[in-house]
């Protein structure tokens, strides 16, 4: 498998081999609030049009990402906390979902957050991807496992996995009830790789680490994971750290 940067996207970014011969590689990039047309306080590279940023703006910051791995258009997913999963053929926006997959040659496909993880999915055919965003409550509803299903209904394996920047456990504190959901209802492997106590006594969840435990789960071993903290470092949106702001999204096309 062979990984390294793009030319000319931000630094989180590479190229998937495919494992198929014949199949096509995969470009993909973890984007941060660099690079883009939006003006305060969703500057600059804002990819949520739900958020109260100029539609223009939006617009042209996703067609800055596009241009950049190579894709004729983007499906963008929701965010609604779920675990419901849509395959897209063409462009645009598809809500009420958390995962989008698509089969189509050239179509790039995103999730967006400010601290929630968004993952990559990568098939082991010639031409699956599929973007996922996960919160606490993705991490409860299972959503990494419903994706990787959801490509094994497909007759496709899942070759390799993303995950974009998200908020750490540590500056993720939490009531005692909602630490009290992921030990109900995630596995134990996966509630003590989630569960942990923040610098100040409270609960907290690190979802990274409860869905690296997920997909070790799963059996999915070969995982990039851009290990970036959106409320720590300033180059990347945070709604923890700033309330109102912009979203940043992983996004994949083969």
């Amino acid at each position: 498998m062979l990984h390294g940067t793009v030319q000319g996207l931000p630094p989180y970014s590479g190229v998937i081999a495919a494992s198929t011969p014949g199949g096509r590689p995969v470009n993909w990039a973890a984007t941060g609030r660099l690079g883009g047309v939006s003006g305060p306080p969703y500057e600059s590279l804002n990819l949520a049009s739900h958020v109260g940023d100029d539609e223009d703006a939006v617009a042209a910051n996703r067609d800055i990402l596009t241009g950049l791995v190579g894709a004729t258009g983007v499906a963008v997913t929701g965010s609604v906390h779920g675990a419901d999963i849509a395959l897209a053929s063409g462009p645009g926006e598809i809500h009420g979902i958390d995962a989008v997959i698509t089969q189509t040659p050239g179509l790039a496909v995103a999730a967006l957050a400010a601290d929630c993880l968004v993952l990559g999915l990568v098939g082991d055919d010639e031409g699956t991807v599929a973007a996922v965003h996960c919160g606490w409550r993705g991490l409860v509803a299972d959503v990494t496992g419903s994706a990787v299903a959801a490509l094994r209904a497909l007759g496709v394996g899942v070759q390799h996995v993303v995950l974009g920047p998200s908020v750490c456990g540590h500056c993720y504190p939490v009531p005692g009830e909602r630490a009290d959901d992921v030990r109900l209802s995630c596995s134990a492997a996966v509630a003590d790789a989630a569960l942990l106590t923040c610098r100040d006594g409270q609960p907290g969840i690190d979802v990274r680490r409860g869905v690296l435990a997920r997909l070790a789960e799963l059996g999915v071993a070969s995982v990039t994971s851009v290990d970036a903290c959106t409320a720590e470092q300033p180059d990347f949106f945070s709604h923890r750290r700033d309330g109102v702001t912009g979203r940043q999204g992983i996004v994949l096309v083969r």
